[in-house]
C-alpha cells in the first residue's frame, strides 16, 4: 500500500469469542485491505460477561508472533477489568470510554497503567455530543468538540461528521493538552452534564 507507513491499520471482530472467529477476521482484514500485516488487532466491545479465553489470547498471540499483526487490543466499558488488563495481560492496547462526563479510568485503570504502561486509545471523547450542549442551568463555557479531545491523555478516537469538523478537531490537537484552568473547567462541565 502506498504511504503504508503514514497509517495505522487497524481492524478486528465484532465477535471474538472463538480462535478460529479471531484468526477468520485478521486474515480477512489483512487481504480485504491489501496489508501484509495490521498495526491494531483488537477485539471490540469486550463486555463484562464476554469471553477472553486462554485460547482467544493465545490465537491473538500467535497472529502477533507470525508478524501478521503488530499490537494487541480491546475496546473495553468495563473499567475495572480494564485496569486488571491493564496490569496483566497480552494487550498493547485498550480503548476505553473517557471523557470529562465518565473520569472514572484516572482512578480505575490510569493507576495501573504503570507497570506495562499499554497505549491508550479513549473513544466517546464527547459523550455522544452531550458534551457539546450546555445542560439545563449551566451558566459558563460550553466545550467544542476540540476541548473534548485535548481533555484525553493519550490517543483519541474522533468522529468527525464534516471535513470542516475533521480541520477543527486536528487544530484543537496541534494545540496540545488542556491548560490547569481549562482542565478544571472541562471537570465542571463534565460534572454537569453528567448529572
Amino acid at each position: 500500500a502506498r504511504d503504508r507507513d503514514r497509517y495505522v491499520v487497524s481492524a478486528g471482530p465484532l465477535l471474538g469469542y472463538f480462535p478460529g472467529a479471531v484468526r477468520r477476521a485478521a486474515e480477512a482484514a489483512l487481504r480485504t485491505l491489501c496489508v501484509d500485516s495490521l498495526d491494531v488487532f483488537q477485539l471490540y466491545w469486550l463486555g463484562k460477561m464476554s469471553a477472553f479465553t486462554g485460547s482467544v489470547q493465545e490465537e491473538m498471540r500467535r497472529l502477533r508472533d507470525e508478524g501478521k499483526v503488530r499490537a494487541l487490543g480491546v475496546s473495553i466499558h468495563d473499567r475495572p477489568r480494564a485496569g486488571k488488563l491493564a496490569e496483566g495481560s497480552i494487550l498493547d492496547l485498550l480503548m476505553i470510554r473517557y471523557n470529562a462526563a465518565h473520569p472514572g479510568a484516572e482512578a480505575e485503570i490510569f493507576p495501573r497503567l504503570d507497570l506495562r504502561r499499554p497505549a491508550v486509545v479513549a473513544y466517546t471523547a464527547t459523550a455522544w455530543r452531550k458534551l457539546l450542549r450546555a445542560p439545563g442551568g449551566w451558566k459558563g463555557k460550553v466545550p467544542t468538540a476540540g476541548d473534548c479531545y485535548r481533555f484525553c491523555l493519550d490517543v483519541v478516537l474522533t468522529g468527525p461528521r464534516t471535513t470542516a469538523e475533521l480541520r477543527e478537531n486536528l487544530a484543537a490537537i496541534d494545540r496540545g493538552p488542556l491548560s490547569p484552568e481549562e482542565m478544571e473547567g472541562m471537570r465542571a462541565f463534565g460534572r454537569a452534564v453528567h448529572g
